[in-house]
């Protein structure tokens, strides 16, 4: 005799999250089909919630020892990044300059309209 569906004997299944026992499964929308829009913003959430540093983790066997060595030599780079950060904002050592983010025109043709568009000029304009 095969046990009911969640009975004692057998549990009912548990739903697996794509992103582990963290919390709620990762959702992106897909706005008027635009599939390599949605992608690139899997892909930079996957990033930030860490899923491809765990996945490197587990490809191979990583000795206990090693797991130590690794985790003293992040803490040791974590400790010296505070540091700097406090040290900056104590005004000891000269704040770092932020890149200028690249500006993108809005639409096709957009910089020409406003008086760019980066061509030849001739004498006469």
């Amino acid at each position: 005799m095969v046990p009911a569906h969640g009975s004692p004997l057998r549990p009912a299944a548990t739903p697996v999250h794509s992103m582990g026992q963290q919390g709620d499964p990762v959702q992106v929308l897909a706005r008027d089909n635009n599939i390599e829009q949605a992608l690139r913003v899997l892909k930079k959430k996957m990033q930030r919630e860490g899923v491809f540093l765990e996945m490197k983790a587990r490809r191979a066997y990583e000795k206990p020892s090693e797991r130590k060595t690794r985790q003293r030599a992040e803490a040791v780079r974590r400790a010296h990044k505070l540091a700097r950060k406090r040290a900056q904002r104590e005004g000891l050592l000269p704040q770092t300059k932020r890149k200028a983010p690249l500006s993108r025109p809005s639409a096709p043709g957009a910089q020409q309209a406003a008086g760019g568009g980066g061509g030849f000029r001739t004498p006469s304009e």
